[in-house]
């Protein structure tokens, strides 16, 4: 009987990917990077909390709605063929009692918060909501999975500060850009197999062009970045993690340069490292020691 729930329990973990918690990481760096830059430095610690389990309740609903959307096309694709829906260890009734629940808890925690961003919520809910369903309309879901990735900004202003900044929308695109850029490498995995069921990506889109036109995707995030950087008066530190950043993209066109599964599926991996520079970078730049201690070693190293 212990044995069964345990059984049962660990379906529904990897339902919700817990199991694979890169997906939540991924979210995770924007969102913090996001509530660093309202807060110029450590968020109020109430809405940090909210965010943090936000993005893991959400991440998680967006995996049982995903799923429950692909419950009849996951088992012809290599990599998702043993899915709990797909596989028949979880109903497509119990997935979206999942999602349902999760999709509550968040808007409980949103409720928290103010009105602006639980209207802001409502956007969100949406963009997650319609991401599974577009595979089957456009070549373009990525673009709706960057809009709901990035919806995150506006959402972490709205929370900290009451209100949005016109400064973010470059970091808004910034995230759109790179969030499609990611998931583009994601897509390159199960090109083939989606090509067989009818599924569509920017991967099939952009064909033999793929890498050419991630490096341009990838190319505009350093540019809204930069854009980012000058609009919240960031420095040194800001500036280094950028440059890094843009090695790392450089990295992933390396590691991808074959188009096998496995390359591609490493390049997207990868940014993980990408966000976790990212909010590194704002956290030193907003801190105050961290900045007088980067502006004594530049005044060390001046020639008069």
């Amino acid at each position: 009987m212990l044995s069964l729930s345990s059984d049962r329990a660990q379906d529904f973990l990897e339902l919700m990917r817990f199991d694979k918690p890169i997906g939540t990481l991924l979210l995770l760096w924007p969102t913090l990077s996001a509530l660093w830059l309202a807060a110029d430095g450590i968020p109020a610690f109430d809405v940090l909390i909210i965010f943090i389990l936000g993005v893991v309740f959400m991440r998680a609903a967006g995996c049982a709605i995903n799923d429950y959307a692909d419950r009849n096309i996951d088992g012809a694709v290599a990599r998702t063929h043993d899915r709990p829906l797909a596989d028949g260890r979880v109903s497509p009734r119990e997935a979206l009692a999942v999602f349902s629940a999760l999709s509550l808890l968040s808007f409980v925690l949103v409720l928290l918060t103010n009105s602006l961003t639980v209207l802001l919520s409502v956007v969100a809910a949406i963009l997650v909501a319609l991401y599974p369903f577009a595979k089957r309309y456009t070549h373009l879901p990525q673009v709706v999975l960057g809009a709901a990735w990035a919806w995150v900004v506006p959402m972490a202003f709205a929370a900290q500060t009451g209100t949005i900044s016109r400064h973010i929308w470059p970091f808004y695109l910034g995230v759109v850009l790179w969030t499609v850029a990611f998931d583009t490498f994601y897509a390159m995995v199960d090109r083939e197999d989606d090509k067989k069921i009818g599924v569509k990506s920017t991967a099939i889109l952009f064909a033999e062009m793929d890498l050419m036109l991630i490096g341009l995707l990838q190319g505009g995030v350093i540019v809204a970045l930069l854009i980012t950087g000058q609009a919240f008066s960031l420095t040194g530190w800001y500036f280094a993690g950028v440059a890094i950043i843009a090695l790392l993209f450089v990295k992933q066109h390396l590691i991808a340069r074959d188009r096998d599964r496995e390359g591609c599926f490493a390049a997207f991996r990868q940014n993980n490292t990408v966000g976790a520079v990212l909010f590194v970078a704002i956290v030193l730049d907003t801190s105050e020691v961290a900045t007088d201690f980067l502006f004594s070693i530049f005044g060390h190293l001046s020639f008069y």
